[in-house]
């Protein structure tokens, strides 16, 4: 399973995401994660975008690509996994593409959570409104107004890619703005669909395939069962059973049976007088 996660900030990908990755056992390949984990290790990408984080730069998309294709080669990611926060570009889809085709690895979907500005922005007020009550402390990044320029930011830049894979049919939509649990559940829905998850209600491939071809010998084919169940009509033909009797001796006892033998009789007749001539 290869999935992309999509939605703007608040729509519940983080938790979609590691609720995917407890029940099918993949990989969460979030690019900040990747980005940290290269540079603590020394790889030479991870020493690249080391000196760029530096200076406070953001990191090229070809050095993401690169820490992406490195993590991609370790063997907890051959099972699947799911990218989260990347692509966040246009440009960013059609390297991953390219990076995809070349390990032949082959993207299954690109789950969209769509959900309702208005209701985001009102959702942030009302926890924000709750923290104050209780005299909590109020994160920096957590107001309806950071919340708006990362909604403005995401509908720029990110929002295009909705179109971009919706034109490859890799897009599958699900609202967002359900419970966590009914999110969960239709996501697991249209997964099983397209074939991605294998469903536990379908029968085993191939098992009635091997029920009906089992019988060059003739046992368990559905041409062996047909004929256990028809009876069979006999040899050279005779009908057979007491129905099939009886409108055998019907017909030998009717008029044109009688006609034919009275016809007989009259030409053995005919051929002895000519004989005794």
């Amino acid at each position: 399973m290869r999935l992309i996660l999509l939605g703007p900030p608040g729509a519940g990908k983080g938790t979609q995401a590691q609720r995917l990755v407890q029940r099918y056992g993949i990989v969460q390949l979030s690019t900040g994660e990747m980005l940290r984990a290269a540079v603590a290790a020394g790889t030479p990408v991870g020493l690249k975008a080391k000196d760029i984080m530096a200076t406070g730069a953001l990191v090229p998309d070809e050095l993401v690509i690169g820490i992406i294709s490195d993590r991609l080669d370790q063997p907890d990611a051959r099972k699947g996994f799911i990218l989260d926060g990347f692509p966040r570009t246009v440009p960013q889809a059609q390297a991953l593409d390219d990076l995809l085709k070349k390990k032949h690895i082959r993207l299954d979907a690109v789950v969209e959570l769509r959900v309702n500005e208005s209701a985001l922005l009102a959702r942030v007020e009302s926890r924000v409104a709750e923290m104050l009550a209780r005299g909590e402390e109020v994160r920096v990044d957590d107001t309806p107004e950071v919340l708006s320029k990362r909604l403005a930011h995401y509908r720029s830049l990110t929002e295009p890619l909705i179109h971009y894979y919706s034109e490859r049919r890799k897009l599958l939509t699900v609202d967002g703005m359900m419970t966590i649990e009914h999110v969960t559940r239709e996501i697991h829905r249209i997964l099983n669909a397209i074939g991605v998850v294998p469903s536990k209600s379908k029968p085993k491939a191939g098992k009635t395939a091997v029920a009906g071809s089992r019988g060059r010998a003739g046992r368990g084919s559905g041409a062996a069962n047909a004929k256990k169940t028809a009876k069979p009509a006999g040899r050279a033909g005779k009908p057979v059973g007491k129905a099939a009797k009886k409108s055998a001796r019907k017909v030998a006892s009717g008029p044109r049976a009688k006609a034919a033998r009275t016809s007989k009789k009259s030409a053995k007749k005919v051929t002895k007088r000519r004989a005794k001539a």
